[in-house]
């Protein structure tokens, strides 16, 4: 792989947000937060009629797109802001592009501006990433 400043990351996408996962990562996680899986309370938030998906599932989405094209153990840096909601039955793309190449202690380094968008083409979470991949 040889990565340049300008590459496009390939896309990573989800056709539908599942409220069934969302409900079960909450048991899972223990999550209290009624707006994952109680359409009614967001309704009450005033968020509209459905469920809205834990933010650390939303950047999962983004670190599936950077191991898929890098691989499994490929993260190095990861810091995100997450900028808006991901509602059930919407569809999400992870993306980015590359920013820098370098080598540093034996490993070639990449860092990358890389983001998550809705279906309708709104941000969700906008992170920049730095992974490494083979020489």
């Amino acid at each position: 792989m040889e990565p340049s400043v300008g590459q496009r990351l390939p896309e990573w996408k989800l056709e539908s947000v599942s409220a069934e996962r969302m409900k079960l990562l909450a048991a899972i996680l223990r999550d209290p937060n009624p707006i994952h899986w109680d359409p009614d309370e967001v309704a009450k938030r005033g968020l509209g009629h459905r469920v809205i998906n834990q933010g650390p599932t939303n950047l999962g989405y983004i670190t599936n797109m950077l191991m898929d094209w890098a691989g499994p153990s490929c993260i190095r840096h990861l810091e995100a802001r997450f900028t808006s909601n991901v509602f059930d039955g919407e569809s999400v793309v992870a993306t980015g592009v590359v920013t820098a190449v370098r080598e540093e202690n034996g490993e070639r380094l990449v860092d990358c501006d890389v983001w998550l968008d809705r279906g309708d083409g709104s941000r969700a979470v906008d992170a920049r990433a730095t992974v490494t991949v083979p020489a």
